[in-house]
């Protein structure tokens, strides 16, 4: 599935039918207690950012989404039923949080039970012009999907004779991309089942995220500051010059600047027989991932010279089968430090930071904001991301994969504003796909293209068996 923003996916005109939390949900919402149930680390530090960065005076759209067609007229009853059965099978979209305590400072979950999730249906118009029907979904998106609301999810189709595209978003406490790759085809088998007549779910309920916040949580709980965890990353941010690290190359940005707006990068980075060979070159050393991280050290140690290269890389904290099909925020960080000054050669860089994920990847399952919590340090975010990342996933094995391309399935980014650099690699049927947000300065333009021609030749270098000794 290839990742990208709504401006670059294809929306085609049609009809617009809108689907939002009912209001008798909403009242529902209101009227109920507490859930013991504390949000997860990463929940609470997205909320809190989201709130110091609209304090500060700035509204930074953060939702994910998704988009995928649906062929043949389309019954939007059944559509409806799906997509409320969908809602309802994971417990996350069905929850929320209020602020409350003395200071009212304090985050306090509640959630709805299934049979109090109900979804309004609301036809908005013909939009024959696929721009203004761009504009509109952006918009509407930004509104609803918003880290301060509740509800913060938004379900949209663009009604066609001969089919419909469907859009979602969700603000990002709630899904990660792994998430949103799995919807088009668990949409799909609910509107399916629902055209034959049979139950709209008869699978057994996805494991909860809110179950996994609660456990995690406790896990973190349980560390203090004297923790090995904690002492290495406070030596890793110690030596970051006391932050966490950004892209290491010029972006055109002046110290202390507002945050600036963010551009969209996204293209294909290599064929499926490229992709094959470059994971097969790389997998005695970890695979694609690390030749990716390998690639970039060397890639930015050429653009700006910093003999190390230092980032996090984020990793799905799924690691039990349970969690596979839920969707959530399963994400943490692992920190490594490649010193690519030492490392010139690829194999040499693969090495490292083999080496470097071998050592760190555990530190990736304790929550980062617990951690900066620990260290005591005056982390109050001024930014949505806390650091730059390359983040690598393979989706070829999951459900629906191989229909992507025929449902113009994508997965969807908001760009707005932002400071660091972000790069997400997917590995695809077809090829590779790189997808890119960063600050929209003529600094970071120029850099981010070259950074991606030289990733996408040294891919190929490698595919093709024509990598230099040293690079």
């Amino acid at each position: 599935m290839r990742i990208t923003d709504i401006q670059r996916c294809e929306v085609r005109p049609g009809r617009l039918v809108e689907w939002t939390l009912s209001p008798a949900t909403v009242a529902a919402a209101t009227a109920l207690p507490e859930d013991s149930r504390p949000p997860a680390y990463i929940q609470e530090s997205h909320i809190r950012t989201a709130r110091s960065v609209r304090d500060d005076g700035l509204f930074v759209p953060t939702w994910l989404g998704t988009a995928f067609d649906i062929p043949g007229p389309v019954d939007l009853d059944v559509l409806q039923e799906a997509l409320r059965a969908w809602t309802v099978r994971h417990e996350t979209l069905r929850s929320g949080f209020r602020w409350a305590g003395a200071s009212g400072d304090e985050l306090r979950r509640f959630t709805l039970d299934p049979a109090d999730v109900s979804l309004r249906r609301e036809v908005v118009g013909d939009f024959p012009d696929a721009d203004a029907l761009v504009r509109h979904l952006q918009d509407r998106f930004d509104a609803v999907a918003d880290a301060l609301r509740w509800p913060n999810l938004i379900y949209t189709a663009v009604v066609r004779d001969d089919g419909a595209s469907v859009y979602l978003a969700f603000d990002h406490s709630n899904v990660d991309a792994y998430s949103v790759h799995r919807i088009a085809a668990e949409v799909h088998e609910l509107y399916a089942a629902g055209l034959a007549g049979r139950p709209a779910d008869s699978r057994t309920p996805a494991a909860s995220y809110v179950d996994f916040c609660e456990i995690e949580r406790a896990d973190a709980d349980g560390i203090d500051s004297g923790h090995e965890i904690v002492a290495r990353w406070r030596e890793f941010i110690r030596r970051c010059d006391g932050t966490l690290p950004g892209f290491p190359v010029d972006l055109g940005l002046p110290p202390g600047g507002p945050l600036p707006p963010q551009r969209m990068l996204c293209e294909p980075l290599a064929d499926a027989a490229e992709a094959a060979a470059f994971e097969a070159y790389c997998r005695p050393y970890g695979g694609s991932l690390v030749g990716l991280l390998a690639a970039t050290g060397l890639i930015v140690h050429e653009l700006g010279g910093q003999p190390v290269y230092r980032t996090v890389v984020p990793f799905h904290t799924r690691v039990k089968s349970r969690w596979s099909e839920s969707v959530g925020w399963y994400v943490g960080g692992a920190p490594i430090e490649v010193p690519v000054d030492r490392a010139p050669g690829f194999r040499d860089a693969l090495r490292a930071v083999r080496a470097e994920l071998q050592a760190n990847r555990s530190l990736a399952r304790m929550p980062l904001a617990r951690v900066l919590r620990l260290l005591g340090a005056e982390f109050r975010p001024t930014s949505p991301d806390l650091y730059s990342i390359v983040s690598y996933v393979d989706t070829r094995d999951i459900p629906g994969a191989e229909r992507w391309a025929e449902l113009r399935a994508h997965a969807l980014l908001r760009v707005s504003y932002g400071d660091q650099v972000c790069v997400w690699v997917n590995r695809m049927h077809e090829g590779l796909w790189l997808a890119s947000r960063h600050p929209d300065t003529d600094a970071a333009a120029k850099t981010m293209r070259l950074y991606v021609e030289r990733l996408r030749d040294r891919i190929a270098s490698v595919a093709h068996g024509s990598l230099p000794a040293v690079c």
